[in-house]
């Protein structure tokens, strides 16, 4: 995958740049010396502004600083380059200068750079400081303020404009549609006194995305003229608001569509669930762009199939399709899903090669896949390695470290963060509770939980009481997470923190706080067949049997089914998946007979687990997994492999060894195990 990646990442910088093609449009005769002084000017400004459209700011800087003779155009294509790519101080060192020639066009390119940049205050005193405005000075501050939601301000500016155009009128009313100001946008859309298919679109855009997609449609059917972005508009709010079908029959009776207008209805069929109408659109697509692929990407990620998702993305590669940040993200997350650690690396590498590499979501994401790989080593390096640290950074490594179960490293980390001047928010908290919860800390989570009560700044949430009910219950201290519940004064919805107890009742047999666990999860998730399946293992542990296969005639009853437990190991590039009873791979005899051998002898060393009604059915999945490479492995290799389960069988491996010496990776659940093959 890097290797198909590497062509479209490469920048290729040749030393020579192509400016020789300048038309010299001085005669054969010669010309006076100040004609021949001008020409040199306008030929070194042409030189300076193709550097800095070519992204070569310094090699910009360095002509503009040999040129004899500047003007008051040399300035500002200096200072516009400058503005441009957001490097505002060294635009405004320059602006300042003694020496500087300005004109209105070269306030308002320092103007541009300060509103793009959404720094409004500045923006303001230089606006405020022009000794000459003209229209494109005023619609430029007019922009400043509706990108960072001041439409107070910017009708104020607008009221105070000399003379306005079309852009004026658009640029306010953009403003006001997307600060949700529908009746006073509709108001000025009806007092403009001219309309283009701009300020048609918004309008039309702003209904849609507020739910008023017939008033939407009305304005759009009265269009006098219309073009590819106003159809695009009207099939998105069509399609934003669950209305596919029209949404599609537009798409069909478009003039003329271009790659937009396929991603926006592949989009609306994501959005309404319909996966394989937006795989036959993605498909028949004429032309796809990054955003395309994105977008199913996308697609299958939010329908739990990151499997396809992942094809996709190498697809993509093949094609020659340069990822965006957005992408790198989604092919993360597969990889994360997927515990492909191997995929997930080489995508690492993609990333190291642009700009995203500095980015903290795709540093967080990053440290997550590490985390579920089991690779904390290598999540903890992108931590440590990361250039700027913010709250983000820190929330994902300490997760990342509560995911293993290492409370005192995540304890660290927090003081560490603290220290460093980051305030917690409520998703460091969930990271903290978790790690005590897991490295069984259980006093310092209390704590933690009582800190966190006490800062007015953070709302606590539903996963918060969960953590502190599974701090307490994976503890044994059943009866103080019960008087918690009540304390907090949950509602039976709250299903979660219900289900956290019921976990600890599972693990530490507890039938009576199992039961009223149960009876709360169930009223909230009537057909969860989950909880069925605890409840009859905590009668199966305190030897009820009668009330427990009265649980499994009611799991019989409402035909619920508990999902068979499926295992998989991935040997020199194979994949080798196992299914609890399930035959078909082509050494289960052999398997299933050494197994049978292992526990007898579990059974006469003592080792047996207690009895689980179900045990056997949840573990012969991750017992074939194990045994299979255990058994085709070479006796003298030494060596730590992962098994992938699709199950949360940490309460049930927590009192047994798993074949020969295996255990859950460092108390985590997630479904990552590590044996050791010596």
């Amino acid at each position: 995958m890097a290797a198909l990646a590497a062509p479209a990442l490469r920048r290729l910088r040749s030393p020579r740049l192509c400016l020789a093609a300048t038309v010299n449009c001085i005669s054969n005769n010669a010309a006076p010396a100040a004609s021949a002084g001008v020409n040199h000017v306008q030929d070194s400004n042409w030189r300076v502004a193709e550097l800095a459209a070519a992204g070569r700011v310094s090699d910009a800087r360095r002509l503009f600083d040999g040129m004899p003779d500047r003007d008051v155009v040399s300035w500002t294509a200096m200072v516009a380059a400058y503005a441009r790519r957001g490097m505002l101080q060294e635009a405004r060192v320059l602006f300042d200068r003694p020496d500087a020639r300005r004109n209105v066009v070269t306030w308002t390119a320092l103007l541009s750079g300060y509103a793009r940049a959404r720094r409004v205050d500045e923006a303001e005193a230089l606006f405020e400081g022009m000794a000459e405005r003209n229209v494109v000075s005023w619609n430029t501050m007019l922009e400043a303020y509706t990108a960072v939601g001041r439409v107070e301000d910017a009708s104020a500016l607008f009221n105070r404009m000399p003379v306005r155009d079309a852009g004026s009128w658009n640029i306010l009313l953009c403003g006001l549609v997307r600060s949700g100001s529908l009746e006073r946008a509709r108001k000025m859309f009806e007092r403009m006194p001219v309309r283009d298919v701009m300020s048609w679109t918004t309008m039309i855009s702003g209904l849609a995305r507020n739910g008023s997609v017939d008033d939407a449609w009305v304005l759009f059917d009265a269009m006098p003229e219309r073009n590819v972005v106003s159809w695009n508009a009207m099939i998105s709010g069509y399609a934003r608001n669950h209305r596919i079908e029209e949404a599609l029959d537009l798409f069909t009776k478009m003039p003329i569509r271009d790659v937009a207008s396929w991603n926006i209805m592949i989009t609306g069929f994501i959005q309404n669930k319909d996966l394989k109408s937006a795989r036959q659109l993605f498909d028949e697509m004429p032309k796809r762009n990054v955003i395309t692929w994105t977008t199913m990407m996308n697609g299958y990620l939010q329908c739990m199939q990151s499997e396809m998702a992942l094809k996709l993305f190498n697809c993509m590669l093949v094609q020659g399709i340069q990822p965006n940040q957005v992408t790198f993200l989604g092919s993360l997350d597969a990889c994360s899903n997927l515990a492909a650690l191997c995929e997930g690396q080489q995508v690492h590498q993609m990333i190291c090669k642009t700009p995203s590499q500095f980015d903290t979501f795709v540093e967080s994401t990053l440290m997550n896949l590490y985390a579920k790989c089991g690779e904390i080593r290598l999540a903890r390096n992108v931590f440590d390695f990361s250039m700027e640290k913010d709250l983000i950074s820190w929330n994902g490594i300490i997760a990342a470290y509560a995911h293993h179960g290492f409370g005192i490293e995540a304890m660290h980390l927090y003081k560490n963060m603290q220290e460093n001047g980051y305030k917690p928010n409520d998703a460091t908290y969930v990271g903290l509770l978790s790690a005590c919860s897991h490295a069984g800390l259980v006093d310092e989570g209390l704590k933690i939980f009582e800190s966190m009560v006490k800062d007015n700044s953070i709302v606590v949430r539903d996963e918060h009481y969960t953590c502190l009910v599974d701090l307490c219950s994976r503890a044994g201290r059943l009866e103080d997470a019960k008087r918690l519940i009540s304390w907090f004064k949950i509602k039976p919805t709250s299903s979660t923190v219900w289900s956290a107890l019921l976990g600890g009742c599972n693990s530490h047999g507890n039938e009576s706080i199992g039961d009223l666990a149960a009876k709360h999860l169930l009223e909230a998730e009537p057909d969860n067949a989950g909880t069925y399946t605890l409840l009859c293992n905590i009668y199966a542990s305190a030897g009820k049997w009668k009330e427990a296969a009265e649980i499994r005639s009611e799991m019989n009853v409402r035909g619920l089914k508990k999902q068979p437990g499926c295992s998989w190991i991935e040997v020199a590039n194979k994949v080798h998946v196992f299914v609890s009873r399930d035959k078909s791979h082509s050494e289960s005899d052999l398997i299933n007979d050494l197994l049978q051998d292992i526990h007898r002898i579990m059974r006469m060393a003592g080792t047996v687990p207690r009895d689980h009604m179900l045990i056997d059915v949840e573990l012969r999945s991750l017992d074939l997994c194990g045994q299979w490479y255990l058994d085709t492995s070479p006796s003298t290799a030494q060596s730590f492999i992962c098994i992938l389960s699709s199950m949360r069988m940490c309460s049930v491996l927590r009192g047994n060894e798993l074949c020969r010496g295996g255990k859950p990776k460092a108390g985590s659940c997630s479904g990552v195990f590590v044996l050791w093959n010596g």
